[in-house]
């Protein structure tokens, strides 16, 4: 089997959005991320999608979307984005998934999974900027929490290790590296965990920025839809 990443399908089946806003990559992305996903996914692969699934603010909104990712080739690990209104907590996002049928799509969010030799941990993460917050929240509080959330994601990773070593890859939604942001304290939570490769998305239309660096020894990959032209990315 083989592990793929993407984030930032931003379907809108039940509340038409037009993305094209972002650019031409965005014009007929749903059938470009079909055609991408079919060309390279089998049933046996496993795919985690960083946050910003869909734009509906609600479960009734965003079942067909989710029906759209459950019917793709693959296994399915989900992540929170900021637009992803309609995440609640895991007991009912569960009990909606065996009611309507959904088997191929679990969670990541305050927990870790095991494929293959590698444990996955992730995190929505935070900007410290007070744009990218809600109205009269403290982004501060917010990062803050974040921090906690990955790590413990990344104690149950350790937990599902069982002391074998296994390489831990972490997956926000956010980036904890942007031009002259730094989220300081995941970096220094990547480094007390040994993580070596991170992956994020939620970034649009600034593809000036290298899709892959190094900061401090960690590698960091952006993986928005359209950075990779809707073909979710191969990690192994």
């Amino acid at each position: 089997m083989a592990l793929y990443t993407i984030a930032d399908t931003h379907l809108s089946g039940a509340v038409p959005k037009p993305m094209d806003v972002f650019g031409k990559r965005w014009i007929d992305y749903v059938d470009k991320l079909k055609r991408g996903w079919e060309a390279v996914v089998t049933p046996e692969d496993t795919v985690i999608l960083p946050g910003d699934l869909s734009w509906g603010l609600n479960l009734a909104e965003t079942e067909v979307d989710l029906r759209f990712i459950d019917a793709l080739p693959g296994k399915k690990i989900i992540g929170k984005g900021n637009h992803d209104l309609w995440w609640q907590s895991e007991k009912k996002l569960s009990d909606f998934f065996e009611a309507q049928g959904i088997t191929t799509i679990s969670l990541l969010h305050n927990n870790a999974h095991l494929v293959e030799d590698m444990i996955l941990c992730g995190s929505r993460g935070w900007f410290y900027d007070p744009k990218q917050s809600p109205e009269g929240a403290d982004p501060v509080k917010i990062a803050a929490r974040e921090v906690i959330r990955t790590e413990l994601s990344l104690k149950a990773g350790l937990a599902l290790d069982e002391g074998q070593g296994r390489e831990i890859l972490l997956f926000f939604h956010f980036p904890p590296v942007y031009r002259d942001f730094v989220s300081r304290d995941l970096i220094d939570l990547m480094k007390r965990y040994g993580v070596k490769r991170c992956f994020y998305g939620h970034l649009h239309n600034a593809y000036d920025i290298p899709a892959r660096f190094f900061f401090e020894d960690i590698e960091m990959t952006i993986v928005s839809a359209d950075y990779l032209h809707f073909v979710p990315l191969r990690i192994r």
